[in-house]
């Protein structure tokens, strides 16, 4: 259903390339940043004053943190970065037909296509990479394990007509095998669950554990079985987690196994099965909070005191909130006087009234007498 890769390989090379199939997708970022390395052939334009002693010279000054615009024919945006080149050698050199075999242990992302155009500006001549075989993919190289896409077609055809999985198993590995290279934590398997759903690794799940864990060290947790549950970072070095009794050992980073894998073993201990028993008796909340029935011994269990509100307390607090009220109102009708002004209001109303009254009454007496 999901597939994913190391890294593109652009046209006309060849090589490794890592496929991850459904859970193996979620290591796919970890693999993409691991190193690669690279065999190519190098044609130079024109003859090298010095021969094979100063195309040497050229390749080991292009080592380290350099400056790379990718090509013209590339999938990424044409910016400029920077990409490390941790190891180069020159394995051969033909002086005749100016060819040279480099090899290359570099950053992920690195287009040694612009590095031999480099080289070739380096040189004094001009340069091009001819041929490009990626030989080391991560912890993945050409020399073990690596199958080809007839091998994969070929294996299948054997799964789906004769039942015989035999050869899919050679050519589909399982996960671990991209993190045999991590440093491991062993935890307990009634832990394993917990931790699918984004627990915190304590040291009282850890069961054993590497030498030499450092500080913010990227490592992999797995079962006693050597299934692999996450990967993780590293907040113990080995020597904290001997003396230590209690504490977060690693942050999880990406969890790799899938939930309800194993059984679910926490909410089993004495004060989970204490808890479960008074919400059914009603004397905690169905959210587990505290209520007028919850027993003393709750609060000592969780270590919390209960608090209750003597009756003296509560009038205290309704005599208070009485002669706040009483204020405000008070506040409110010397500010404006208020009530003045509608007393004063009242009587203006009632002399028009009686004017109208005195109006219409003369009316009616003027219409008699007509």
């Amino acid at each position: 259903e999901k597939t994913g890769h190391s890294g593109t390989l652009d046209p006309k090379v060849s090589g490794c390339l890592i496929v991850c199939i459904d859970r193996a997708t979620r290591l796919v970022k970890s693999q993409q940043n691991a190193g690669k390395e690279y065999v190519a052939v190098l044609r130079l334009h024109s003859e090298v004053p010095g021969g094979r002693a100063t195309v040497t010279k050229a390749v080991q000054q292009l080592t380290g943190a350099l400056f790379q615009r990718p090509p013209l024919i590339s999938a990424v945006k044409r910016q400029l970065r920077i990409r490390n080149i941790y190891e180069s050698k020159l394995l051969e050199y033909n002086e005749k037909a100016n060819l040279g075999i480099l090899w290359l242990n570099c950053e992920a992302g690195t287009y040694v296509r612009t590095l031999c155009v480099h080289l070739g500006l380096l040189l004094g001549v001009s340069g091009q990479m001819q041929e490009l075989r990626r030989v080391r993919s991560g912890i993945q190289n050409e020399s073990e394990g690596m199958v080809t896409m007839h091998d994969l077609v070929d294996a299948m055809y054997q799964f789906d007509h004769n039942k015989d999985e035999s050869l899919l198993r050679l050519v589909v590995k399982p996960l671990e095998a991209l993190l045999v290279g991590h440093k491991r934590i062993i935890i307990k398997d009634t832990a394993v669950n917990a931790v699918c759903y984004g627990a915190k690794i304590m040291l009282p799940g850890v069961l054993r554990y590497d030498d030499d864990i450092e500080m913010n060290e990227e490592i992999v947790i797995v079962t006693t079985k050597g299934e692999a549950v996450c990967l993780a970072i590293a907040l113990m070095t080995t020597s904290t987690i001997m003396c230590c009794d209690h504490g977060v050992v690693a942050k999880i980073k990406r969890v790799v196994m899938e939930r309800d894998t194993y059984p679910r073993k926490w909410g089993l201990g004495p004060v989970a099965s204490f808890k479960k028993k008074l919400i059914k008796d009603g004397m905690l909340d169905k959210k587990g909070k505290a209520n007028d029935r919850t027993p003393k011994e709750w609060y000592e269990k969780i270590g919390q005191v209960p608090l209750k509100i003597q009756p003296q307390d509560e009038d205290m607090n309704k005599s208070k909130a009485q002669k706040i009220k009483q204020d405000f109102l008070h506040q409110a009708g010397d500010d404006g006087n208020d009530d003045d002004e509608h007393k004063e209001a009242e009587p203006e109303v009632k002399e028009k009234k009686k004017k109208k009254k005195k109006k219409h009454q003369t009316t009616e007496e003027d219409e008699a007498i007509d």
